[in-house]
């Protein structure tokens, strides 16, 4: 489970055994997870973040989408 990134409480991760998916982000803080696909970026799963906060992580998911591939494709060999 590399973990790609960290802004505040968020941890920006993915999990190894992912490559059969198109690429996307996992983020987690305390109990709350969430997916993102990175291409475009767009929620693909959310238990416990409010909306708000669902609102910040699009954005730091878009700021960092280039950092995210860029793990993504070394990791996968892609």
């Amino acid at each position: 489970m590399p973990t790609v990134l960290r802004v505040g409480p968020y941890r920006f991760f993915f999990y190894s055994n992912e490559n059969t998916e198109p690429p996307h982000i996992h983020v987690e803080r305390d109990d709350d997870y969430a997916k993102f696909w990175l291409q475009p970026v767009q929620l693909a799963r959310n238990v416990g973040f409010s909306a708000h906060e669902l609102h910040e992580l699009i954005k730091l998911t878009r700021e960092h989408a280039a950092l995210f591939m860029e793990r993504w494709n070394e990791h996968f060999g892609h």
